[in-house]
């Protein structure tokens, strides 16, 4: 990873535990796909740099345990948040049942102005078990002003362009109304230019005992 950046934006993955929010960030960063996957407690976060135009954008990417007895954590987790992608699993209705519970949460804990979301309808490789209607996730997306796209971490299908796209619009905010991606003073926008030796971090509690899941 290049040690240089113009712009560093942090980006968190929020939704139901299951859905599949650790193996999206496993592919985007490391392009590789955990099939025992384990219960993420606590934090995780990595970091890639993406390149928009001229800019190099050094996106640091959030993820937590979807699970309600690790709310405590939640006001650090979001703090100086200015990106988010809205995670759902297209095989099971209630994970999409909740992201509107997902997204006020994510309000209540940044300014809505200053925060771009997007919905991501995640495991498109299990067509045969849908159970959301692409067409009812993208009324929800229009409804609240987000892009939507469905995923497959499995496959590797729209991984890369779900965060290059997120990437993009925040960018595309940040030049068009900088104050306003600037009103928390702990949101991470630059422009900067800064050295970091470790190009991954991680603070994670995870559970010993490995889990079969389908999660992609």
């Amino acid at each position: 990873m290049d040690t240089e950046y113009d712009y560093l934006y942090k980006i968190v993955l929020i939704g139901d535990s299951g859905v599949g929010k650790s193996n999206i960030l496993l592919r985007f960063t490391r392009n590789e796909f955990n099939k025992e996957s384990k219960s993420t407690i606590g934090v995780e976060f990595s970091q890639k740099n993406l390149k928009i135009g001229e800019k190099t954008i050094r996106i640091q990417i959030w993820d937590t345990a979807g699970q309600d007895r690790f709310r405590a954590i939640t006001s650090t987790y979001y703090r100086g948040a200015i990106g988010a992608l809205l995670v759902y699993d297209i095989c099971n209705h209630n994970s999409f049942d909740h992201i509107d519970r997902w997204l006020k949460e994510l309000r209540d804990h940044v300014d809505p102005e200053s925060v771009i979301v997007m919905l991501v309808g995640n495991k498109c490789d299990l067509e045969e078990k849908r159970a959301v209607r692409p067409e009812d996730a993208l009324s929800f997306s229009q409804r609240n002003s987000m892009a939507f796209m469905e995923t497959s971490a499995l496959e590797s299908t729209n991984i890369e362009q779900a965060f290059e796209k997120l990437v993009s619009l925040i960018y595309e905010e940040t030049i068009k109304n900088p104050a306003s991606s600037r009103k928390s003073e702990n949101s991470i926008v630059g422009p900067t230019k800064k050295i970091e030796n470790n190009t991954e971090a991680r603070i994670s509690i995870q559970k010993s005992q490995k889990t079969k899941t389908s999660c992609c």
